[in-house]
């Protein structure tokens, strides 16, 4: 009972804010970002579809803006970003936690994370002239060590591009995580409030 409490009023404190001041899509930014949302399929360590078909990538105006540098440099080099997920509604947060209830790979909702935020960023590069994906050490949402961002057993060309990557966006002000070599929050993203807002009201405000 006391759970249910807790997860209601979380939820109302996170219903407040506008989508149209809040957050922007990633693609009027930069439309050549790539996207391709895991939790909109059921390919995802939850095996459910967690986003509606409307979903798209969103993130906080300060922050699609950086990770748009990002892109603009990558591509000087040929390369540019996937994007896998970033803003996340606060009610998802409390759905995978209820699946892997681990913060080292799951952000507890009852704190509130950096995606609920729209200040994180789940990504991978790309060849931008074919679209295909650089090899990585592993796929997204993978919870193994293998995944950890120190991870060194791995060929000489997957840790160059995990590198790149990180040092790509370490430049643009978003920071790396340890367990996820794909994951980034901007720096301060915490003066963002937590949000719920879903991604049908989005796409009516888009």
């Amino acid at each position: 009972m006391y759970k249910k409490l807790l997860y209601s009023l979380l939820l109302c404190m996170s219903l407040h804010a506008k989508p149209t001041k809040e957050l922007v899509l990633i693609s009027s930014i930069d439309p050549s970002i790539a996207e391709e949302l895991w939790y909109a399929t059921d390919k995802n360590f939850t095996k459910t579809k967690l986003y509606p078909k409307v979903a798209h990538a969103y993130l906080r105006p300060e922050v699609a803006q950086a990770l748009g540098e990002v892109q603009k440099e990558l591509a000087t080099m040929g390369f540019g970003l996937k994007v896998w997920d970033a803003y996340r509604p606060h009610s998802v947060q409390f759905k995978m936690w209820d699946v892997v209830p681990d913060a080292r790979y799951v952000g507890d909702p009852h704190k509130g994370g950096s995606h609920n935020r729209g200040g994180a960023i789940d990504v991978t590069l790309i060849n931008l002239k074919t679209g295909k994906e650089l090899e990585m050490p592993t796929k997204f949402d993978d919870f193994s060590e293998k995944a950890h961002s120190n991870y060194m057993k791995l060929s000489k060309k997957v840790i160059e591009n995990r590198a790149l990557l990180h040092k790509i966006m370490l430049k643009h002000d978003f920071n790396s995580f340890a367990n996820e070599w794909w994951h980034f929050s901007y720096i301060n993203n915490k003066k963002y409030p937590i949000l719920n807002i879903s991604f049908e009201e989005l796409a009516k405000e888009a």
